[in-house]
């Protein structure tokens, strides 16, 4: 295993974490389980793989809500900018009291490029799918 300067315990919440995909129906993605729902997102938007990435609380330090505003929002103009179609979503962790985070999933990012989008937004760690339709947790720090 790589290592990683994030404590055990933010991974292990970051693995516990759901990630809601709000498309139509909506559905939760869960790291390490192979998602239907995703596979046929995939299809049906002629894509291999996505990833799931926000850009609140950079390096895991809750900014607050009017602070996450504008981050939300240049992450969308970068994807809009490079023509990155993406649906909204939000992480939500099941039980720890840690607000949700608006987020997206973008589609069509290989992993490189999803890990480069999540350093740019000073994220500790993304969720990339490939073709497999199996969300993974990619830890960046």
């Amino acid at each position: 295993m790589a290592t990683t300067r994030i404590p055990v315990a933010t991974v292990a919440a970051f693995r516990a974490t759901h990630y809601t995909v709000d498309a139509e129906p909506p559905f939760v993605l869960c790291i390490d389980e192979p998602n239907a729902a995703l596979a046929a997102l995939h299809a049906a938007r002629g894509v291999a793989c996505s990833a799931f990435v926000t850009a609140c609380n950079p390096h895991c330090l809750d900014l607050g809500v009017a602070a996450n505003a504008p981050r939300t929002a240049a992450l969308l103009a970068e994807l809009r900018a490079a023509g990155v179609a993406f649906v909204p979503g939000a992480g939500r962790h099941p039980s720890n009291g840690w607000p949700p985070e608006p987020s997206v999933l973008a589609l069509g990012l290989d992993r490189a490029a999803a890990r480069a989008l999540g350093v740019r937004h000073g994220q500790a760690a993304i969720v990339w799918c490939g073709p497999d339709a199996v969300p993974r947790l990619e830890l960046l720090e």
